[in-house]
């Protein structure tokens, strides 16, 4: 095969085509000039690619013959590429009945033939050919009188080998194609490199952006294929260097003994084989893929080695090479002098008497006839989804034509395919999904490599075959040997999986590489764990595998995560002789690392392989020695994370310091009263200080008991003694585990002030008892008890909130199974018995029930059975997922209306559902409590504080040696009796307390509770409840919003949006259509089926519908279904349809005035009303368009288009057929809430950023976002993505609020810095939210930020107020003004802190007066400015990446005419608007009148 210098292919871009009669147009023409091979025109890609001969065309003459046709054809590239051609030489077998002239112009009028070239005398024709446009057989067909040429491979490929080896002779390349958007692009590809000759198949992956492609390569190059990949407009890089496709020495043995046919049907045979032989070698020394590679390479350049097939796990190499040339010691020692030199090389002796046995003599005595029958292998294909005959005949008849399909027999009993073919042609695989692509449901036999035989004749071939079995099965039984030996587990951490095709795409790679003998991938823990042979490839390596793959891939170096532990209580021990007899015996037995056996605890710790045994088989081991073993009981609640311990210690605090707080502060405002009473008496009546005094003295509360001591300060003293050493115990305790870490928190200041004041009223106290006073002392006995009281209730309150969270752990633990039912099957999968067990005895690869209705227990894959399954716990969507064998399952998912059996892959801690439960608690015990304001201020303050009180100490000592008039001057309770230093230092220690006790945080402490409090209680009056202040602080620096789509943008149940008829109204009327489906409907579970029955019966105003019989579902497909008894519902409609007809024909007048009359009249009227009652029978079909084309109906292009329009806008479509005649399509959706697009815009206009994250795929993801105004999508993701995607924004810095509704969301609610959940979710998402909306109103989420910023301000109001007040007293305690006589007399500091309080507390009452924005207000003012998104404008990225798929840019051009779309679309719909004044109803007939709806649901 050669790139000819005369064919060139060139891309041309074509503007101004709008459908496919302009594609058929241009191919038309240009494909009617002279020199042009080939065209192909895309309408989508808006390109033609053009394959033309150089002599007679260029690129510069074919861009003006397209121009010419009045299309503006651009040329991008005017070099040309050059095209493959082939050479095929043809000879004529019989008499030529054609003359050669007729030959030559019949071949070169056929598209793909460049040149003839004839012999007449030697009866041959060489044909030039472009492979991609025509092969071989089809010139064959053209001309019967030709045949193909034996020689023609030989000439081509330089190589003196048979066809068959050719064949045989596979590699396997794997490219990077990028630029793949959609599965077309996919689909463009496979079928150009497809169709080129040596391309033996091609598999295009859209997912990794890679093609996997087998070829031959003495017929065609890697670079030849990268350079067609890039004439379709892909650029591609070679992967992974190509690779020899492996064979078994029986498959080379088998290879070899097929000649080709001669032919002329000469007895000759391939002169190939006269002098070919085989040696099979053991290579010791090679330890890795490149050693391999080393030697292929090495050998491969010697001339008379025609092929090397190396097997590094079997150490073997099989090598074919020419007897006459060399001889297999000489091939020995080349491969032991291949570098580095180490290899050490033997002869396999089995094997050589093998290659002599094919000698030519012993091949010569094979009657010919036998050895050229093709080779024929048989396999049987289990088939499900086959419902009668007509399946078997088209099953039959479309298998039976793919190449290499012998014969074919289907049994609808059996339901399985037994098939004939021949294994050079086609494999299972192929056949597999060939009958998979018909609609049905298809697996290979288990046992396939047992059934797998050869049929052919007896012939002297078959006694070969017994001695290379038998070395085959040495070899298997060695490798099975050296598996147990060698084999090593590692774990690898897998990121960037979004989906259970993801996993496996993983697995199904790595099982393919050599050296890998099982992987497991988990999808939720994003683990790969897998068990592989160290001598062939390393974890390192096998990380790099799976990057290649496109997700990212680390090493886990701790493999001991993957050892299973058992807890076991063991009773019936008696003495240590029991512990060794249990430890011995376990430990033996193989995969048990570890065993610990403890006699005093009853208990044994055990460390095993969960791969090779589990704890059933480790409770058995026990239970046969004599002993009772039995699991752990595990406490399955989430009481670590209850904060029980500490609600209960701030509420007895709390209720301590109440107790003893209310009789204080009524004392406290007694004593104000009174003295602001004497205040006034002294300043009315002009008394002197000393009459002050003794009517001071002479009130109850002031007399004295004793000297010194008076009834005030023993009450006051009393009350404070247990708030002080009860009430405020944990105060201290964290105080000095602040002052240990160095810090000085509230807890610090609240102690050292009431410690202080405590202390000093104490020593007071004690020396006017001692002094015998006169005057009682000023004490502070009041502060701790206000104090502790106002501060242990903003902590008791702040733990509930805290508790709460825990619940949510609670409830999702109790979503799992606790037991399972684990059957066991003989080797027929015939049932033998049932056993139940608990969950935590259930192995890896245990088979087990789930019945309809149960929860599945673990994570599993399905090997029986057909069921729909409710997996809403993890994706969060209501849709049920059908699942067949194959299908993965997931633990706490319910099982819906089949039985099915599951081979559990994920048990115990690695279950999704444990992962999930997991996450949750790690995202509520890592949140840092937010440092409160309060908290970061008294860190600053506190130690100002001090010291101010410590420098009012020392100047006033100072101030009093100095200057003792002023001491005596202020100093309230002086008296001549205490000496004059006494009297200093008592004074000077009053201002430094005074200065300590009104600097008191009291304010500050009720700065953030008191309007945490009002905030927290104006949202529940609004539907919006806080969980405490945390929330309700942080929401107000949210800077973006991540919305969940199902149930929080959307309602998340489906709902009938369009039905569209789709025949004459005369045949089928749509209320006869609604009735049908209603009926056939009701009988169905599911979500679907409900919406359509529920949407019937409120169309057709009735609650009873028609009879439905023979009723059958096929789980993902739909239902077939006979219903009768509907004439009643269609006659109670009559009156109905009167009305409803003359209403449609004003619709008809207004919107259809351009139609016919006739035609419109047809379509729209109702029905006739219909006297005549007979019941008829009808058999209805619903489903999707694999169900109708397995049902035999034929779907036309409108229709398929008009779902596909559907399906892009995010909704269901299906179809309904009655009486095998399409007549209906139902669109089903999830609709949108009606508020969701203004709360965005709102949002927006706060300033804050809006994303959309759902598991949903990205098609209804985008089509909600445009909706809606959202412009970033994450679609498609997991709730450990949601996760990682948030932890995302909060590392860039962001503070994130998610809101959500299912069990999916919790664990980004809990890991939000505000999580809001709606109120209508689960249990288990509003538990794990910050904020609960109980009225399922999105605008509350707006009303819940605004109400936080609203708090915030006013927390920062209160904190001014508390402030302002300590910097205007603490400068008057310290008597800084005693100059200008503004003295602190000690009621003032109790009244001012009293009042600083009070001013406090009203300020935050004012958030009472707080209105939430409401629905009606706001849209009336945002209405203006809100407008949908156009498609693109959003970007959507699929799982976690930031690899956004944005939409395609459109040009200049385009956007006029969208404009242009737009502004039409808007007068239709103004029109519209002007045409339902006028009938009251008419949505419910638009439908069927030109399908307006549909324009209404996306505006561009």
């Amino acid at each position: 095969m050669d790139a000819s210098v005369g064919v060139n292919s060139v891309t041309i871009s074509v503007e101004g085509m709008t459908c496919n009669s302009c594609v058929q147009t241009i191919e038309q023409q240009i494909g009617k000039v002279n020199g042009v091979h080939h065209i192909k025109v895309s309408l989508e890609e808006k390109h033609a690619t053009i394959i033309y001969d150089s002599k007679l065309q260029t690129p510069k003459t074919l861009q003006e013959a397209i121009d010419d046709m009045g299309f503006d054809a651009v040329l991008h590239n005017p070099s040309p590429l050059p095209v493959l051609t082939d050479t095929v030489f043809l000879t004529v077998t019989t008499s030529l009945a054609l003359p050669w002239d007729h030959i030559q112009s019949t071949l070169l009028k056929t598209r793909g033939v460049t040149d003839i070239k004839i012999s007449p005398q030697q009866r041959t024709v060489v044909v030039t050919i472009i492979p991609s446009i025509v092969s071989a057989s089809q010139i064959i067909e053209l001309v019967p009188d030709l045949s193909l040429d034996i020689g023609t491979l030989e000439k081509n490929s330089g190589t003196c080998e048979d066809h068959s080896m050719a064949q045989a002779s596979e590699v396997m390349l794997k490219m990077k194609v990028e630029g793949m958007t959609c599965h077309s692009c996919a689909s463009t590809i496979e079928g150009k490199i497809g169709k080129l000759q040596g391309v033996q198949r091609i598999k295009v992956s859209l997912d990794n952006q890679e093609a996997t492609i087998i070829y031959q390569p003495h017929l065609i190059t890697v670079e030849e294929i990268k350079k067609q990949i890039e004439v379709v407009g892909f650029p591609a890089y070679v992967k992974k260097q190509p690779k020899h496709l492996k064979l078994g020495a029986v498959n080379v043995e088998r290879l070899k003994n097929i000649p080709v046919k001669s032919p002329e049907g000469s007895q000759q045979r391939s002169p190939s084989y006269t002098n070919d032989l085989t040696a099979i070698f053991i290579i010791d020394g090679m330890h890795c893929k490149s050693c391999v590679s080393n030697i292929e390479s090495a050998l491969s350049t010697l001339q008379y080695v025609s092929s090397i097939i190396i097997s590094l796990e079997n150490r073997t190499a099989i090598v074919k090479y020419r007897a006459s040339s060399t001889t297999p010691e000489t091939l020995r020692k080349a491969i032991e002098a291949v570098s580095p030199e180490k290899y050490t090389v033997s002869i396999a002796s089995e094997v050589e008497s093998i290659s002599n046995s094919l000698s030519s003599s012993s091949l010569q005595k094979i009657p010919l006839n036998i050895v050229a029958q093709p080779l024929t292998q048989e396999t049987v294909i289990n088939i499900d989804g086959m419902t009668c005959n007509s399946c078997v005949q088209s099953i039959e008849g479309v298998i039976s034509k793919k190449t290499g399909v012998k014969s074919i027999r289907v049994s609808l009993e059996n339901s399985n395919g037994t098939i004939e073919y021949d294994p050079l042609l086609t494999t299972p695989e192929n056949l597999k999904e060939a009958i998979e692509d018909m609609g049905f449901d298809a697996t290979l036999s288990a046992d396939i490599n047992e059934s797998l035989g050869i049929i052919s004749q007896p012939s002297l071939e078959m006694p070969l075959l017994p001695s290379i079995n038998e070395l085959n099965k040495k070899m298997t039984t060695v490798h099975n040997k050296e598996e147990q030996k060698t084999s090593s587990k590692c774990y690898i951490q897998v990121t960037g999986m979004t989906c259970a095709s993801c996993v496996a795409n993983i697995e199904r790679n790595l099982r393919r590489e050599e050296g890998i003998y099982s992987v497991l991938v988990a999808l939720m823990a994003g683990k790969a764990e897998v068990r592989y042979n160290p001598t062939i490839i390393q974890p390192l390596l096998i990380a790099e595998f799976i990057r290649e793959l496109g997700f990212g891939a680390t090493v886990i170096e701790t493999a001991e995560e993957g050892d299973g532990v058992l807890e076991l209580v063991v009773r019936g021990m008696t003495c240590a002789s029991c512990v060794h007899k249990i430890e011995s015996t376990l430990t033996k037995r193989r995969g048990i690392f570890y065993c610990s056996v403890a006699l005093a605890t009853n208990k044994a710790h055990i460390k095993y392989d969960p791969e090779i045994i589990g704890p059933r088989d480790i409770i058995h081991t026990i239970e046969s020695l004599g002993f009772e073993a039995s699991l752990v009981k595990k406490d399955r609640s989430a009481s670590h994370l209850d904060h029980k311990r500490e609600i209960r210690q701030w509420r007895r605090s709390f209720l301590v310091s109440l107790f003893f707080c209310i009789p204080v502060m009524g004392l406290m405002i007694y004593m104000m009263v009174m003295d602001q009473h004497l205040a006034t008496l002294h300043h009315n009546q002009n008394m002197s200080n000393e009459d002050m005094i003794s009517v001071h003295s002479s009130m109850f509360l002031e007399r004295q008991i004793m000297p010194g001591l008076s009834i005030m300060n023993l009450l006051s003293f009393l009350l404070c003694v247990p708030v002080q050493f009860f009430g405020g115990w944990h105060f201290y305790i964290q105080a000095y585990k602040a002052l240990k870490h160095k810090t000085a928190n509230m807890d610090v200041l609240i102690v050292l002030a009431t410690t202080i004041a405590f202390a000093y009223s104490l020593v007071v106290l004690l020396v006017a008892m001692y002094e015998r006073a006169k005057v009682n002392p000023i004490t502070f006995f009041d502060t701790p008890p206000m104090l502790f009281v106002f501060i242990a209730l903003g902590r008791w309150l702040e733990h509930i909130a805290k508790g709460k969270t825990s619940e949510a752990l609670a409830k999702l633990i109790s979503l799992q199974a606790t037991e399972a039912t684990i059957v066991t099957l003989n080797s027929e999968n015939i049932l033998l018995s049932e056993e139940q067990v608990d969950v935590e005895l259930v192995q890896r690869g245990d088979i087990i029930k789930v019945v309809p209705g149960g929860k599945f227990p673990v994570d599993g894959r399905v090997i029986e059975g057909h069921s729909m399954v409710d997996e809403s716990l993890i994706t969060g969507e209501a849709m049920p997922v059908a699942k067949k064998p194959g299908s993965t399952v997931i633990s706490g998912s319910i099982n819906q209306n089949g039985s099915i059996l599951i081979r559990a892959t994920h048990v115990g801690a690695d279950t999704t559902l444990s992962q999930i439960v997991r996450l949750v608690e790690e995202a509520q015990t890592s949140k840092a409590p937010i440092q409160q304001f309060a908290d970061k201020l008294s860190g600053y303050f506190v130690p100002f504080i001090v010291f101010v009180s410590i420098v009012t100490l020392l100047v006033w000592i100072i101030i009093g040696f100095l200057n003792f008039e002023i001491v005596e001057t202020y100093f309230p309770g002086y008296s001549r009796s205490i000496s004059r230093t006494e009297a200093i230092i008592r004074f000077a220690f009053q201002a430094s307390i005074t200065v300590l006790c009104i600097a008191c945080p009291c304010s500050l402490g009720l700065a953030t509770p008191t309007a945490v409090m009002v905030g927290t209680g104006v949202g529940a009056q609004n539907g919006i409840l806080i969980k405490g202040g945390e929330p309700l602080e942080m929401a107000h620096k949210v800077k973006v919003v991540v919305f969940d789509k199902t149930g929080t943008i959307t309602h998340g149940t489906p709902v009938v949006s369009q039905v569209k008829v789709l025949v004459g109204c005369n045949r089928i009327s749509r209320n006869k259509i609604l009735a049908i489906v209603g009926t056939a409907e009701s009988s169905s579970e599911h979500p679907l089926g409900a919406a359509v029955t529920k949407y019937c019966k409120q169309e057709l105003d009735t609650e009873t519908l028609g009879t439905c019989i023979d009723f059958q579902v096929v789980p993902g497909c739909g239902i077939s279904c006979k219903v009768t008894n509907i004439e009643g519902l269609l006659h109670k409609n009559d009156w109905k349809i009167e009305e409803n007809n003359i209403k449609n024909t004003s619709l008809i007048q207004i919107d259809a005035s351009n139609e016919p009359s006739s035609t419109s009249s047809s379509m729209i009227i109702d029905a006739q009303l219909s006297n005549a009652v007979n019941t008829q029978q009808y058999k209805v079909l619903i489903g999707n368009r694999e169900w109708m084309v397995r049902n035999g109906l034929i779907i036309n292009n409108d229709v398929d288009e008009s779902m596909t329009e559907h399906e892009r806008k995010g909704r269901t479509a299906v179809l309904v057929a009655v009486d095998d005649e399409l007549c209906g399509l139902i669109a089903i959706a999830d609709t949108v809430k009606p508020e969701a697009e203004l709360a965005v815009h709102i949002l927006k206009s706060m300033g804050l950023e809006v994303v959309l994250m759902t598991g949903d795929n990205s098609k209804t993801a985008r089509s909600i976002a445009s909706q809606v105004g959202i412009t970033k999508v994450f679609a498609e993701v997991l709730p450990s993505h949601k996760v990682a995607k948030v932890k995302q924004l909060q590392e860039e810095g962001k503070q994130v609020a998610m809101v959500g509704d299912g069990i999916n969301d919790s664990p980004a609610l809990a890991m939000a810095n505000v999580g809001i959940a709606i109120g209508t979710g689960t249990d288990v998402a509003i538990e794990a939210a910050d904020v609960v909306l109980i009225r399922n109103d999105l605008l509350d989420v707006v009303a819940s930020i605004d109400l936080s910023r609203k708090t915030v301000k006013r927390i920062r109001i209160n904190f001014v107020f508390a402030l302002i007040y300590n910097l205007i007293g603490i400068p008057i305690a310290a008597g800084v003004f005693m100059p200008i006589g503004l003295v602190l007399q000690p009621w003032m500091g109790s009244a001012a802190m009293a009042a600083s309080s009070v001013s406090v507390v009203l300020s935050s009452l004012f958030l009472k007066l707080y209105r939430k924005p409401t629905y009606e207000n706001t849209e009336l003012h945002t209405r203006s400015q809100i407008g949908q998104k156009s498609p693109s404008e959003i970007s959507v990225h699929v799982g976690i990446d930031d690899i956004s798929r944005n939409s395609p840019k459109l040009s200049l051009l385009d956007r006029i005419v969208n404009y242009s779309r737009a502004s039409i679309n808007s007068l239709l719909s103004d029109k519209r608007s002007l045409n339902s004044i006028v009938t009251s109803e008419p949505d419910k007939h638009s439908l069927l009148v030109g399908d307006f709806r549909e324009d209404d649901d996306t505006t561009l």
